[in-house]
């Protein structure tokens, strides 16, 4: 099923084997445009930008996954499943429940809770926790540790729910579930990477904070996340 209903690549040769995927389609290109060298448009379908280039001479693929669950889940699964893609990091933002996170922190999650009912719908699992590929995850906390970005791991919290009635809601799923920032994709890309047999990683850029109330401008968080980008491309 060459292209997808929403994946318009026709030779799975344009996509690398390993995805960077922030959730925000014009990071992608900001990435494309700042880091990669003999770079591709792949994908435009929906405005979902996608793009292949090299980076240090390795190919790389970055494109964007939209907002929430349901978004990534679609894309992450028609790359994993259709286009031979082995691995996918995502590359997003994330809100700090806890003081010990502060703007701009990179936050690599070892684990993901959510509410949500996404993997049950997918494969009949009742986890709601769920956990990325420790190898790579491993091969980051190495690569971070040679390249010297500071990395925070985190058990991280994947919400369905942008807006909840109660203010301090994640405050209190903090002190009750342990984790430590919040943000809404990474369940559902570990959940199809379980599933299909492929690997998944979580980098985060703290974005603001719940407990500061410390924040970022939308044009900060398109490209001022250089840090993470540039763990990615040299993990990649």
């Amino acid at each position: 099923m060459i292209p997808t209903p929403h994946i318009n690549i026709i030779n799975k040769e344009d996509v690398a084997e390993t995805v960077l995927m922030p959730g925000d389609p014009l990071r992608a290109k900001f990435i494309a445009d700042t880091f990669l060298k003999d770079v591709k448009e792949i994908n435009s379908v929906r405005n979902m930008l996608g793009f292949t280039g090299y980076y240090n001479g390795k190919k790389i693929t970055v494109m964007g996954s939209g907002m929430g669950m349901p978004s990534i889940g679609i894309y992450s699964f028609e790359l994993y499943k259709f286009y031979d893609v082995k691995r996918i990091i995502r590359i997003g933002s994330a809100g700090a429940y806890t003081d010990k996170l502060n703007v701009y922190d990179v936050v690599l999650a070892n684990s993901a809770y959510s509410e949500s009912t996404f993997a049950q719908a997918l494969d009949g699992s009742d986890d709601h926790i769920l956990y990325p590929t420790e190898s790579l995850n491993q091969a980051i906390i190495e690569k971070a540790k040679e390249i010297g970005i500071k990395l925070h791991l985190a058990k991280i919290h994947s919400s369905d729910v942008f807006y909840h009635k109660e203010f301090d809601y994640g405050l209190k799923l903090a002190a009750k579930e342990g984790v430590e920032c919040v943000e809404m994709e990474s369940f559902a890309l570990f959940a199809n990477a379980r599933l299909l047999n492929k690997e998944a990683a979580c980098l985060l850029t703290i974005s603001d904070s719940l407990v500061t109330h410390v924040e970022t401008t939308a044009e900060e968080r398109q490209k001022s996340f250089t840090e993470m980008m540039r763990l990615a491309l040299e993990m990649a």
